[in-house]
């Protein structure tokens, strides 16, 4: 893995990162913001110690552990990836209420337009400020987006000690199986 200078990393403050989408996914992963590494390489969840690869594998939702600068072959497994806020930072503390506010109606707009058949908002609280939803927690939610089904997710986060990569596969497959099932049944 390439390693980065601080001043490398503190140049891509700021910096936006495409989404990898397409109409119709079965879950649309959404994760707080960009962080500094994954602005520098263009790849989401790029920094190591960060378990969403491996949980993704491990929940069943891919084959093989991606790597992720392999974010592309996403689609083709019904899955895409974008985020709350579209900014990157340091740290997700550094965010406002109101950017986490603005990117929720952004995002409301995002699912509109493709469709996904499950959002997953990695991050409780990331989902609770973006939608007010103080009382939210990990797990499917009342909440639509037109036919769009939410379901938030741990934060994947290597700094999320809450979750072992085990707890966090287990409730990822918990979305795969809702998402695997026919809708409506």
């Amino acid at each position: 893995m390439t390693r980065f200078t601080r001043a490398e990393l503190e140049a891509a403050r700021d910096r936006l990162v495409p989404d990898v989408v397409a109409d119709g996914l079965r879950v649309l992963f959404c994760g707080i913001n960009p962080g500094l590494m994954t602005a520098v390489t263009g790849h989401h969840f790029a920094r190591p110690g960060n378990r969403f690869w491996p949980v993704l594998h491990l929940s069943g939702f891919t084959p093989r552990l991606l790597k992720p600068s392999e974010q592309g072959l996403l689609p083709s497994y019904g899955l895409g990836i974008t985020n709350v806020v579209a900014r990157a930072s340091a740290r997700a503390d550094e965010l406002t209420a109101e950017e986490y506010r603005e990117g929720g109606r952004l995002l409301v707009a995002k699912v509109a337009r493709l469709r996904p058949r499950w959002l997953a908002v990695v991050g409780v609280t990331a989902y609770r400020t973006a939608f007010d939803e103080r009382k939210a927690q990990v797990g499917p939610q009342e909440r639509m987006f037109g036919s769009t089904r939410v379901w938030v997710l741990p934060n994947p986060s290597g700094l999320n000690a809450h979750w072992t990569a085990g707890t966090m596969a287990e409730e990822f497959a918990r979305l795969r199986v809702a998402a695997e099932a026919r809708p409506g049944s």
